[in-house]
């Protein structure tokens, strides 16, 4: 008996410290509110979107956190990455990422960008060095370019550089959930304090989601 009074005391203090540490989250500080909120595209679900670049060693050496983070999402949250679109390279790599990302190509294929330029030294600006790179991957040159050119991944570019615009992003890598958090290690104090800001907020989503359900 004492044994189960001590685990259930125990197991209070947990999830008093929790939720003690998510409502210490506060605007201003952990993240930011975006203002007015960016529309969701499944408004069914939480949305966390990831907004960074190929060429951003940032971006690249956040990678291994984010990846197990977002294997490990439940089904009521959508994860989704998008090419900050900032100008000049930023606007090339990120049209790059979304003519991979309409070819549905494997998640190697994307790591192998970010490797081919910070590790391998390829700057990725034009086409025809893009093809080079993606080909022993078993990219189609002509697939890729006929898709890089096509009517959809352009309407996409137009649509990235309105969403930059929108969720209020200088720099990358920076989180965004529900259209209306935006946070980043600057303002969390490191990656993984950044992942659990997320937890945390999509936590405080899922919570608010439920209340205005049960209401009649």
């Amino acid at each position: 008996m004492r044994k189960s009074l001590v685990y259930a005391a125990l197991f209070s203090s947990l999830l008093g410290s929790f939720n003690a540490q998510a409502s210490s989250l506060q605007a201003g500080q952990q993240y930011l509110e975006i203002n007015p909120a960016v529309a969701l595209t499944q408004p069914e679900k939480i949305e966390v979107v990831e907004l960074f670049g190929y060429g951003c060693g940032a971006c690249f050496k956040f990678e291994p956190l984010l990846n197990p983070w977002v294997a490990k999402l439940p089904a009521d949250v959508t994860f989704k990455r998008l090419p900050a679109m900032f100008g000049g390279k930023w606007d090339a790599h990120g049209q790059l990422f979304l003519t991979l990302e309409a070819m549905r190509v494997e998640p190697r294929v994307h790591h192998a960008m970010f490797e081919a330029i910070h590790k391998d030294g390829k700057k990725l600006l034009d086409t025809d060095e893009m093809a080079s790179v993606l080909a022993p991957l078993g990219v189609d040159k002509d697939v890729f370019l006929n898709t890089y050119n096509s009517f959809a991944v352009v309407g996409q570019v137009a649509t990235a550089k309105r969403l930059t615009m929108a969720y209020q992003v200088n720099s990358v890598p920076t989180l965004i959930v529900e259209g209306k958090y935006r946070f980043d290690a600057r303002s969390t104090g490191g990656w993984s304090n950044t992942l659990q800001v997320a937890d945390q907020l999509i936590e405080q989503q899922r919570n608010s989601k439920a209340a205005l359900a049960s209401q009649p």
